[in-house]
């Protein structure tokens, strides 16, 4: 399986520094600072770029699982909403997963039932369960 990457180089100090990320396929690229995490400011943040991630990745999952169920869905909608809070030490508290699909033949209560089982196979999701982060940092200069 391949390694995705993104990057991420910040100047400065918390508050009064920017930033910029970037995807490697070249996807996006945007700008980030105190006001885009923190306030209301023009630009992205990291919590904002984790939710798609989310809500992308899950869609993709509860679809394979609709479908290997036998119900092809026409659409399906996620939108994630990740709560962070500055109490103390910066923390993301929980991230809600809002799902709406139109899948012919399906109804509700198997719906909930399989996105419940996508919710815990989705590799976003698991990852937030725990996941072995490694880190190499060297001094330049």
């Amino acid at each position: 399986m391949p390694v995705r990457k993104a990057n991420a180089q910040w100047q400065g100090d918390l508050k009064s520094g920017k930033g910029d990320m970037s995807l490697e396929s070249g996807a996006y690229e945007g700008q980030f600072s105190f006001k885009t995490r923190f306030e209301e400011g023009t630009g992205t943040n990291p919590e904002e770029l984790i939710g798609a991630a989310h809500a992308g990745c899950f869609s993709m999952q509860f679809s394979a699982m609709l479908a290997e169920e036998g119900h092809t869905p026409d659409s399906i909608q996620t939108e994630a909403k990740v709560h962070f809070s500055v109490d103390g030490t910066p923390t993301i508290e929980r991230i809600e997963l809002i799902t709406r699909g139109k899948v012919p033949g399906m109804d509700a209560s198997q719906f909930k039932d399989v996105a419940a089982k996508a919710k815990d196979a989705c590799p976003v999701s698991r990852l937030y369960k725990g996941a072995e982060i490694s880190l190499d940092a060297e001094l330049e200069g």
